[in-house]
C-alpha cells in the first residue's frame, strides 16, 4: 500500500518535489504519516475485530440452540453475559501498565491468542458452569484489547488528526458485528456436522481463526514510537518532536505506580470522562448482544435474522467515518459527539413506541446503531487525546474504558426473554443512559473551556518552570489548551 493510497491521510501527496524547503518538510511529514497509518491502524483493527467478534458471537450462538443444549433458563443466559465484565473491568488499568512494560506486540498478541483459545473452548462446554467459566476467562484475556489499542493510537497521532484513525479502529466493532452475522449464518448450516450443533461450530471456528491471526500479529503489531524498529532514528525524532509540540513530552521513562494512578484519577475531568463512555455502553452492548433476537422478534427465522443484522452495522460504519472526517476537518469534538447521540435516542424512542410496523422498527435499528457507534469513538478520542504523556494516557484510558464497561452488566440484564418482543425496559434504559452520556459530554466541554480560560487569564503561572519541565507536564502544562 503506497502513501498515495493511505486511507487516513488528511491531504493528497504532491507528485512533484517542492522547491520550498518548508513545503518539502511538509511532504515528508505526510509520507511518514502514511507509513504510520499503514503499520499501526489496520493491524489494530483486525485485532479488535476478532476480539469483538469473540465477545458477542454468543448472541449468534443463542439463535442456534445454545440455550436449549445447555439448559439455560430464567436469567442464566444474561448472567453468562455479565460474568465477562467482572475481570474485564477490574484488570483494565493493570493491563495497560503491563502492556507498557512488556511492549504492545508481545502483550496484545499474547492476549489475543488466549482469548481465541477460550472462545474455542466455549464450543465444548456441556453445562451452565462451563459457559460461566469460559466467559469469565474470555473477559480476563480481552480486558487489555480496547484500552490498550486506544492508548497505543494516542501515542502515535496528534489530537487534530486522531479522530479518523480512532473511528476507523473503533468501527472494527461495526465490521465485527456485520462479519459475525454473515459468518454465523454460514456456520449455522454446519449444524449436526461431526455430531456438533451449529452454535458449537460458531465458537470453535471463530476461536481457531483468532488464534492463527494472533501468531502473525506477534511479528506485525507496532510498538510505541520510541521502540518502533521500522522507523529510522531520524523518523523517531521527528515523530517525537511533532507530538511534543502537540501534547508535551511523552514521559515514556516514567513508571506507573499506585500513587501515580490515584493522582491521575483525582482529576475531575478524568472522572467525567468515565461517565461519558459509561452512558453509551448500555445501548452499544444492548444492541450488539440482542439485535439478532430483536430482529427475530419481528417475525424472521434464525438464518434470516443473522443476515438482516448485517446492514445496520455496515451503515453505522459509513456514518461513523463521515462524522470522523468532519470532526478532524473542523478540529472540534463536542458537537460531533452529541449529535449522533440525538440520532441514537430517536432510534430507541421509535423502538419503544407501541406500533406494529415492523419495517419502521427495523429502520429504527439503523438509527440506534449509527448514532451509538458514531458517538463512542468521538467521545473516547476527545478524552484520551486531550491527555498528555504515557502515564496519564494509559491510566485515564483504562479508567474510562474499564469504568464504562460496568455498563455492560446493566446491558446484559436490560433485554430479558420475558420482555420480548417489546423490550420496554431495555429500550428505556438505552435512552436514559444515552442522555447521561449527553450531559457528561456537556460537563466535560464546559470543564475544558473553564480550564483554557483559567490558563489564558493566568499567563504567568508556571513562569518559574523551564520549557523542558513544562513539556513533561503534558496536559497539566500551563501553556497547554484542551481541544473542544
Amino acid at each position: 500500500m503506497s502513501s498515495k493510497e493511505s486511507t487516513f491521510s488528511a491531504e493528497k501527496h504532491s507528485v512533484e518535489l517542492a522547491r520550498d524547503p518548508e513545503e518539502l518538510v511538509q511532504i515528508q511529514e505526510r509520507k511518514l504519516l502514511a507509513k504510520i497509518d499503514f503499520r499501526v491502524v489496520p493491524l489494530l483493527c483486525i485485532l479488535y475485530l476478532c476480539a469483538f467478534l469473540d465477545r458477542v458471537n454468543i448472541a449468534n450462538a443463542a439463535l442456534f440452540g445454545l440455550k436449549e443444549d445447555l439448559k439455560l433458563g430464567g436469567t442464566e443466559y444474561n448472567t453468562a453475559l455479565v460474568i465477562f465484565f467482572v475481570p474485564y473491568v477490574l484488570f483494565e488499568i493493570p493491563s495497560n501498565a503491563w502492556m507498557k512494560r512488556f511492549k504492545p506486540h508481545v502483550w496484545l498478541s499474547g492476549c489475543m491468542f488466549m482469548f481465541g483459545l477460550v472462545t474455542c473452548l466455549q464450543g465444548f462446554t456441556q453445562n451452565y458452569g462451563g459457559i460461566l467459566a469460559t466467559r469469565f476467562f474470555l473477559g480476563l484475556f480481552e480486558c487489555g484489547m480496547f484500552p490498550g489499542c486506544f492508548y497505543l493510537l494516542a501515542m502515535w497521532y496528534k489530537r487534530t488528526e486522531a479522530q479518523k484513525r480512532y473511528t476507523f479502529f473503533f468501527c472494527s466493532t461495526t465490521l465485527g458485528g456485520a462479519f459475525g452475522g454473515l459468518l454465523a449464518s454460514a456456520i449455522g448450516k454446519m449444524d449436526g456436522m461431526r455430531g456438533y450443533r451449529g452454535w458449537r461450530w460458531v465458537f470453535i471456528l471463530e476461536g481457531v481463526m483468532t488464534c492463527v491471526i494472533s501468531i502473525a500479529m506477534y511479528f506485525m503489531i507496532a510498538d510505541f514510537p520510541e521502540e518502533a524498529k521500522w522507523l529510522t532514528p531520524e523518523e523517531k525524532k521527528f515523530v517525537k518532536k511533532r507530538l511534543e509540540e502537540d501534547v508535551g513530552n511523552s514521559q515514556q521513562d516514567q513508571k506507573i505506580t499506585l500513587r501515580s494512578a490515584l493522582s491521575v484519577l483525582s482529576d475531575y475531568k478524568v472522572m467525567v470522562g468515565g461517565f461519558m463512555y459509561f452512558g453509551l455502553i448500555i445501548p452499544a452492548y444492548g444492541y450488539a448482544y440482542f439485535a439478532p433476537a430483536i430482529i427475530q422478534g419481528l417475525g424472521h427465522g434464525s438464518i434470516q435474522s443473522q443476515l438482516l443484522s448485517v446492514p445496520p452495522w455496515a451503515c453505522s460504519f459509513v456514518f461513523a467515518m463521515f462524522i470522523a472526517f468532519f470532526s478532524d476537518h473542523m478540529k472540534h469534538r463536542f458537537l460531533f459527539s452529541i449529535a449522533p447521540m440525538v440520532i441514537s435516542i430517536a432510534g430507541f424512542i421509535l423502538l419503544l413506541l407501541p406500533q406494529h410496523n415492523n419495517n419502521l422498527k427495523y429502520g429504527a435499528l439503523y438509527l440506534a446503531a449509527c448514532g451509538t457507534y458514531s458517538a463512542m469513538p468521538v467521545v473516547v478520542c476527545w478524552f484520551v487525546t486531550n491527555l498528555g504523556g504515557h502515564r496519564r494516557r494509559s491510566i485515564a484510558t483504562a479508567w474510562q474504558i474499564g469504568f464504562g464497561n460496568i455498563g455492560g452488566i446493566i446491558a446484559a440484564y436490560a433485554f430479558l426473554t420475558k420482555d420480548a418482543p417489546r423490550f420496554i425496559t431495555g429500550y428505556s434504559l438505552c435512552i436514559a443512559f444515552t442522555c447521561l452520556s449527553f450531559v457528561s459530554c456537556c460537563i466535560y466541554y464546559v470543564a475544558c473551556i473553564y480550564e483554557n480560560r483559567q490558563r489564558d487569564n493566568n499567563l504567568n503561572t508556571g513562569s518559574e518552570l523551564s520549557e523542558e519541565e513544562k513539556q513533561r507536564l503534558g496536559d497539566l502544562n500551563p501553556n497547554y489548551r484542551y481541544l473542544l
